[in-house]
Order: structure tokens, then C-alpha cells, then sequence
């Protein structure tokens, strides 16, 4: 039988509920289970793909095209399970599909309510999860929001009855809340008793308690917590604020035996555990030595969030190189009257960068600053990495600065170019809705020996994920080649443009897809590695 695990917070929201999923999955992975993630978010929306990222952060695309929240990236990371459309269910799918099957009869003319028909929509969404594959052990199923949001409630009332009909040592309830801190440094414990009540208030007793704190919670503070919560003394416990990196939280949850006490509430006969992959990464981030400084010149700048899969393979890249990778992030607007060497280069009042990295993103406002940076960073010779839109911006800035063509653009800026270098395809033109004209999820490359992508990648075929509507026009091919502006990479047909590089530059790559989406702490993005180890070698 499946086991089930439904991780909850409460209090506030960002107290890390992605991150402790996920290092519970990993610590789960090394006693040898076999764990598959379920993010529930409560949005109405049926995905993340139209949401700005300054509402809810970056949205991550798995293989099979899905939009999903940024948690299910955190699992990527964290963990080895299969992840796709099925690992994202939304209060807006759920409710789609609940309306659709009432639209077509098939509830028999009965009145369709929350429930049963939208918490047995949530279950079979769960079930068939589990049930994708026959060696999985366990499913997580992290529940998006804060308990007593109205939004959560079908979710947690959909965990509420999946653990009262699978019983409690097949499905456990995480509790994850917040212990505030006063003047003088005192604990409170009074939140995390009121968070726990409203989860008893859903029919949910919590097994275990993970309590987000400052520091380690005392044995004192933790016996208190238990008795006033009902749960067991040995299954409170603590997440600290750390001042290192994410990645050492399973360490931290291993060291207290939370594994083992899942274990043993779940029946699971104990195995030998095996987390050294975790302490390899503190071991290689404590080794780090020396410092690259990485211009991340992009729209959204304001929230980290907006570019987290970017920043975490950033971070990997500099783990895998042994250095230590400094974010600057440059918000593109404010390059447009402005020279980017002045923001850029060693004189300026930040201390300038050593490499320069344009992200994805979509719509007009910054691209002046995009070409600019790109501009800078070929003429110096100062290593660049172009990720979707940045390889748009590669293009162009080339096609006006090297060509000579002062208005070339892509028609998703300036549709009446006379050199519209990037653009959608012909049997895109007339396509409205904006899902429709998208490149989503893994699609396949052939690289192009000689180029700073193929020696990354040690071969011919990849694999990665896209997220795009524009593409290379064909059209200025020929031209744009010949310029000396070097194509690295195709689709197998030879139809769409993949990749290009500079000539005669110590590395200034773009790529159409998006390798942050597939980069772990255990194993860099090739590109992201490569990137870094020629920043570091050309500073």
C-alpha cells in the first residue's frame, strides 16, 4: 500500500513549506524509498503560465510542458521522482474538470457539491499519482496556502479523509508552523498552539510538528509545544533559520531523526540511511574559494523568486567550479539611458561584474537595456550567457551593431521591423491564445562540434525545456551567418535555430531553451558550469 504524507503550514506563508517537503522526500530517498511530490495549489487559476512572476514567482516547466508553481523546482532539486502535469493540481483543474463531467452528465443529475465531487476530484488526482508507477513507496502532497485560508479548506479536507480511509500509519499529517521571537529574544510558542487548533478544527490532529524558528528549539520548549498540541515529545521539531543554504535543511532534519520518526509512524521497517550527496554539497560549498560576480541583467528584479531555478543553478555552477558566485542584479529598465559601462564595468560604483547573464522573460519594457549589456559584454570580451530571451537579444543586438541594421528587432517588440530577426512562426501568426503559440516542455537539440555548447555537453543530442513563443527567423539565416555570428545548435529537422554563439569570444553562448529547469546541487546544468568556470578563468 501507499504511504501518504500531507505537509500544511500556519501562522504566515513563506515559512519554507517547499523546502522542508522536499527534505523530507530527499532524507526518504536516502533510507531507500521511492517518493513522488504533489504540490496543491488553492489559485483558481488551471496553471502558473499566465501569472507574473511578481505574483507568485517563476513558473517551472517540467518535460511534459506543464506551467507549475516554483515549489515543484524545489523538488527537482531536492529529490529524483518523475515530475509532470500530474504533480500540479490547482483549485482552477480541479474545478474545470468537476464542471466539465457535470456539463457532459456524468454525475447522474445529482447535485454537484464541494463535497463530495470537488474533494473526490483532489483524491483521485492524488491516487493516480500514486499509482503511476508500482515501486512508489510514498507520495507527499504538499498543500499550498496557510490553514485557515478559505482557499485550502477543500484541499485539507480532501487530506483529512485520505487519512481517516487509509489509516494512520499510511498517511501521516507535517505540520509546518512559525515560533515568533519578542524583545529579549524570547520564544513564543502561542502561534504555532492556535495553528495547530485550526488544524484540529479540519478533523486533522497533526503527527508531526515543524516548528520555523531563529535558533534550535530547546528540549524544554519542545515538550511544552507537544503537550499543548497532542502530538508526541520525539515529533516536534525544528527548522532554524539558516545562514548557508538551503540544501544543508536535510541535514539539519536528519540530525533530530525526523526520518526515523516518519518511519516508525508509518510502519516502515528501519533501513540504513544514506544522505552523503548532502553532505558533499556543504562540503563543497565550504571549500569554495575566490569570488566571480555574475550580472544578472533582467525585467523582474524585484523579487528573487521571479528567477529562482536561474539563481539555484547559478549557485550549483559555483559549487561544481569550487568559487563563489556574487548575484548583481541589474534591473534592464534602468540601463536605458544609461552607459552600461558605468554599471557594468570595473569603474562602476557597484564594482562592476565579471560576467554577464540575460534571463528569460516576455514583453518590451528593458530590452534597450538587454541589448546594451549584450553590446558591452562582446565588445569587452566579458563572458555572457543568454537564456531564451537572452539569446533573442544576442541576435538582435548583433544584426543592428554588426550588420548595420538599426531597426532590427523581434516582432514581439516592434512588429512593423524591416529586419525582424525573431519572430513567430508562420502557423503561429494567427493563433490568439497565448498557450497556443508556445514551445513547451522537453524538446531535442543537435549541437555543433567546435562550439562552447557541444564541448559543455560532451555530445550531439540534449534534451532540454522550452518556454517561448518567439523564434530565429530563417528568413535572415544566410546573412546573419555569414556576418560570422555562429550557430551552435537545431532542431533535428535543421528548421529552428537552438542556439548561437559568438566568434571569437572567451564565451558568449545563448541558448533558446531554459537548462536552469534541469540543474541540481548534486549535478550543475553543463551550460551553467561552463559559464562560471570561463567567468572565472577570463577574470
Amino acid at each position: 500500500m501507499n504511504k501518504f504524507i500531507f505537509v500544511s503550514g500556519g501562522v504566515c506563508s513563506s515559512l519554507g513549506k517547499g523546502v522542508a517537503a522536499s527534505s523530507i522526500g530527499a532524507l526518504l530517498e536516502g533510507r531507500g524509498l521511492n517518493v513522488r511530490m504533489v504540490k496543491c495549489d488553492p489559485y483558481i487559476n488551471v496553471d502558473a503560465g499566465t501569472q507574473s512572476p511578481y505574483q507568485h514567482g517563476e513558473v517551472y516547466v517540467t518535460d511534459d510542458g506543464a506551467q507549475t508553481d516554483l515549489d515543484l523546482g524545489n523538488y527537482a532539486r531536492f529529490t529524483r521522482g518523475r515530475l509532470s502535469q500530474a504533480n500540479s493540481i490547482t483549485t482552477g483543474q480541479v474545478y474545470e474538470a468537476v464542471i466539465r463531467k457535470e456539463r457532459e452528465g456524468r454525475y447522474d443529475g445529482r447535485c454537484v457539491q464541494v463535497i463530495p465531487h470537488i474533494t473526490n476530484e483532489i483524491k483521485s488526482r492524488i491516487m493516480a499519482v500514486a499509482k503511476e508507477s508500482e515501486d512508489t513507496d510514498v507520495v507527499i502532497v504538499e498543500i499550498g496556502g496557510t490553514v485557515g485560508d478559505i482557499e485550502s479548506i477543500p484541499f485539507l479536507e480532501a487530506a483529512r479523509q485520505m487519512i481517516h480511509e487509509n489509516g494512520k500509519t499510511n498517511a501521516l499529517s507535517v505540520h509546518l508552523t512559525l515560533i515568533t521571537e519578542v524583545g529579549g529574544g524570547e520564544l513564543k510558542t502561542k502561534p504555532t498552539q492556535h495553528s495547530v487548533k485550526a488544524m484540529q478544527e479540519m478533523g486533522i490532529q497533526p503527527d508531526l510538528l515543524i516548528c520555523r524558528a531563529p535558533v534550535m528549539l530547546d528540549e524544554a520548549t519542545c515538550r511544552k509545544i507537544a503537550l499543548f498540541t497532542n502530538v508526541d515529545p520525539d515529533a516536534v521539531f525544528t527548522s532554524p533559520n539558516i545562514d548557508t543554504t538551503i540544501y544543508k535543511v536535510p541535514i539539519v532534519f536528519f540530525d533530530q531523526k525526523l526520518d526515523e520518526v516518519i518511519l516508525r509512524k508509518m510502519g516502515v521497517e528501519s533501513r540504513h540511511a544514506d544522505i552523503r550527496p548532502w553532505y558533499s554539497v556543504m562540503e563543497r560549498f565550504a571549500a569554495r574559494k575566490g569570488k566571480v560576480r555574475i550580472g544578472v541583467v533582467g525585467k523582474y528584479m524585484e523579487l528573487h523568486d521571479a528567477y529562482k531555478s536561474l539563481y539555484e543553478a547559478l549557485f550549483h555552477a559555483g559549487l561544481e567550479c569550487g568559487v563563489e558566485v556574487e548575484l548583481v542584479k541589474i534591473d534592464s529598465s534602468a540601463l536605458k539611458e544609461t552607459d552600461a559601462g558605468a554599471v557594468l564595468g570595473r569603474d562602476a560604483p557597484n564594482g562592476g561584474v565579471d560576467g554577464v547573464l540575460v534571463p528569460c522573460g516576455f514583453g518590451q519594457r528593458g530590452i534597450t537595456g538587454m541589448v546594451k549589456a549584450a553590446a558591452w559584454a562582446r565588445l569587452n570580451k566579458v563572458p555572457y550567457f543568454g537564456i531564451c530571451l537572452g539569446m533573442h537579444i544576442m541576435v538582435i543586438e548583433w544584426a543592428r551593431n554588426v550588420l548595420n541594421w538599426s531597426d532590427a528587432d523581434s516582432t514581439e517588440f516592434n512588429p512593423d521591423s524591416k529586419h525582424p530577426v525573431m519572430g513567430l512562426l508562420e502557423e503561429q501568426a494567427d493563433v490568439q491564445n497565448y498557450g497556443g503559440t508556445m514551445r513547451l516542455g522537453a524538446s531535442e537539440s543537435v549541437l555543433q562540434e567546435g562550439t562552447h555548447i557541444f564541448a559543455a555537453y560532451g555530445r550531439k543530442q540534449i534534451w532540454e525545456r522550452h518556454r517561448h513563443r518567439y523564434e530565429f527567423s530563417n528568413q535572415y539565416r544566410n546573412e546573419i551567418t555569414a556576418s560570422g555570428l555562429k550557430i551552435a545548435a537545431l532542431t533535428p529537422d535543421n528548421n529552428l535555430v537552438e542556439s548561437v554563439e559568438w566568434p571569437d569570444h572567451p564565451w558568449g553562448v545563448g541558448v533558446q531553451f531554459q537548462p536552469e529547469f534541469q540543474s541540481k546541487p548534486t549535478a550543475a546544468s553543463p551550460l551553467f558550469r561552463d559559464f562560471i568556470a570561463a567567468v572565472r578563468k577570463n577574470k
